[in-house]
């Protein structure tokens, strides 16, 4: 084989994990932020989030899936990647430390797999960039590389962090008093 139809192929296989794992993020979000796809939507996933310490629970229920899903969609078109990949990967950190760690390695059990493969994805795009098949790559942009993948992680991991931070468990419920 030549290294020009090598190349093309690696692009177009690029492309297709790009274009996948975005849809996934996004359809992934919008169970989520609007209910589709047999999801909850915020009003079903605020009273989970809400037992798992996040105040105000409507709010981070928009957060998390507007980040989802807006990264799955600058993933899935390759617009602006490194910052799309960002929102995926910290949305996926808070999910496993919070909701699934506990809970195994296997997704069948609610374990962290499915969630690590979305992140692994979202890490791997981060420093190879979106490809020549891209909205970045028809706008001239080269997001791509070690300090693109490296910042991208970094901003992913530093906002993580500060969002499990502000975490507060619910108050106790007061013994009941005999009167």
């Amino acid at each position: 084989m030549t290294e020009q139809f090598d190349r093309q192929w690696r692009t177009v296989a690029h492309s297709a994990l790009r274009i996948a794992a975005g849809l996934a993020y996004f359809s992934h979000g919008t169970q989520k932020l609007l209910g589709w796809f047999g999801g909850p939507g915020v009003k079903g996933v605020a009273p989970h989030l809400e037992q798992m310490g996040f105040r105000p629970a409507k709010l981070h229920a928009l957060v998390i899936g507007a980040s989802e899903a807006g990264g799955g969609v600058g993933l899935a078109l390759g617009l602006l990647t490194p910052l799309a990949a960002a929102a995926v990967i910290g949305s996926m950190i808070a999910a496993i430390a919070t909701a699934h760690w506990s809970k195994g390695f296997f997704a069948a059990k609610g374990g962290f797999e499915y969630p690590l493969a979305l992140l692994a994805s979202a890490v791997a795009l981060a420093f190879t960039g979106p490809g020549r098949f891209s909205v970045d790559s028809a706008l001239g942009w080269t997001l791509a590389g070690p300090a693109w993948g490296l910042g991208a992680t970094a901003l992913a991991v530093v906002t993580a962090v500060a969002v499990l931070a502000t975490r507060r468990p619910a108050a106790a419920a007061e013994p009941a008093t005999s009167a």
